[in-house]
């Protein structure tokens, strides 16, 4: 029986079969407290989301606004069947409801002026916006000839003007619409729907002004966060975007125009242009308004890649890490015949791991870089360290750190990349492959 063990325990030391099962055991092991992290990253980029959601919420949030629209009642006259039961007839009764008429300008130009501003709660920050916009243009003639709808019906005495918003926290100022002479206070009327609508007071003379082309103009200052979007509901919209965030995401069912746009580290400007062969909806509509928000177009004010985001992507490579690095203790162990223990390569792998939870705690202070660098340099002075401890020398050792600063360089690279992360990647995986199989070239793997 002492005869078996020894026997086992020699091929257990021996055996390149051997040690290379047991170092792919330990390497599945390891995965355990690198899926730990991983689940600690994204518990920690959901506390994130949930902090920013909340500050959002509070300062306002997204922005959807449409320009001025112009609402005019109308009878419908309609008959219905009625049965008489005593009778056993049917009798015809006269009814009439209320509908309204939409109708969107001919001419729509918005300006806005975007500030933003970074708004902190405890190590979380959300970015916000204050808004200041400007909206010109003016409303065609009116006319019902087209349909079916008789003068008499229509009750041009409670026109009005609304406006469609997705954000009624965030409005700062009362909008009130000049139309022509006449300025129009808004107020909000209830809805469940995603768009909230402000309706101004009855129009004055209605059908004697809309009976030719008529200008309006209103003002608004609205906060918001995330994204700012509008409604291309003029015949001709133009609009143009200032502000001094230097990342914007142009977002939405329209691009802003190549010749004028301009991002800087200072801010972006932004022009579009629409028309309404552009865009799959009429310029007046009967009955009922829809939902036109698919159509919306503007800007998302986004945050570059994160902390949280650039921690997990780099987990990502924690298995190639963990995996490399036990090949290369493998390696050096076969080449110079010195026996490293199982319990060795354990600590060398936890080590590996403590790199990510060093990564993210350090990024949540400090920028990625630093945290990076700082996580990196720890975990390559303590396998550095240790290794001198195993591989009783200097050579080995220097190796290991070389080797793990260069795949940590690389995955950092990696990471910073978005359009060639895939290239570089790829070159890279095939190069410590052609590495691997030059060291290894030599080794007698008859020993089993």
């Amino acid at each position: 029986m002492e005869q078996k063990k020894s026997r086992f325990s020699n091929w257990m030391r021996n055996s390149i079969t051997a040690r290379m099962l047991v170092v792919g055991f330990l390497l599945l092991v390891l995965l355990i407290p690198l899926e730990f992290v991983k689940s600690l990253i994204n518990e920690r980029a959901y506390r994130q989301e949930e902090v920013v959601r909340e500050i959002n919420e509070k300062w306002g949030n997204e922005v959807l606004l449409s320009g001025p629209i112009l609402k005019i009642p109308y009878k419908v006259i309609f008959e219905e069947k009625i049965f008489n039961e005593k009778s056993n007839s049917y009798y015809t009764k006269t009814k009439e409801s209320i509908e309204n008429a939409y109708f969107f300008p001919d001419k729509l130009n918005i300006i806005s002026q975007v500030d933003t501003k970074p708004l902190n709660r405890s190590i979380y920050e959300s970015v916000v916006y204050s808004a200041a916009i400007e909206v010109k243009g003016n409303f065609p003639i009116i006319d019902f000839s087209d349909t079916d709808i008789a003068d008499e019906n229509i009750l041009w005495e409670k026109a009005t003007v609304i406006l469609k918003t997705s954000n009624l926290k965030g409005i700062k100022t009362t909008p009130v619409v000049n139309l022509a002479s006449e300025a129009l206070s808004m107020t909000p009327q209830y809805s469940t729907d995603y768009l909230n609508t402000i309706q101004s007071n009855y129009i004055a003379n209605a059908k004697e002004i809309f009976a030719a082309p008529l200008p309006f103009s209103f003002d608004l200052k609205i906060n918001g966060s995330e994204s700012l979007k509008f409604l291309p509901i003029g015949k001709e919209t133009d609009a143009t975007m200032k502000s001094n965030w230097h990342s914007p995401s142009f977002d939405g069912n329209f691009l802003p125009e190549d010749t004028n746009k301009e991002i800087s580290k200072d801010g972006f400007t932004a022009n579009w242009r629409i028309l309404q062969i552009n865009r799959q909806f009429e310029q007046s509509f009967f009955g009922h308004l829809p939902d036109l928000s698919a159509s919306a177009f503007g800007t998302k004010l986004i945050i570059p890649v994160d902390e949280y985001q650039k921690s997990e992507r780099t987990a990502k490579y924690g298995f190639m890490v963990i995996g490399l690095t036990l090949l290369v203790f493998l390696l050096i162990q076969l080449v110079s015949k010195i026996y490293i223990h199982p319990f060795q390569y354990v600590m060398i792998g936890l080590a590996l791991v403590m790199f990510y939870t060093l990564l993210i705690s350090i990024s949540e202070h400090s920028n990625f870089f630093k945290a990076y660098a700082i996580a990196a340099v720890s975990v390559l002075a303590l396998i550095t360290v240790y290794s001198r401890a195993i591989l009783k020398g200097f050579k080995f050792p220097l190796l290991i750190c070389a080797s793990l600063a260069s795949l940590y360089g690389f995955i950092y690279v990696i990471i910073q990349l978005e359009n060639y992360a895939l290239l570089v990647g790829s070159i890279g995986l095939f190069l410590i492959l052609a590495i691997i199989m030059f060291a290894s070239r030599r080794i007698d793997w008859n020993n089993d």
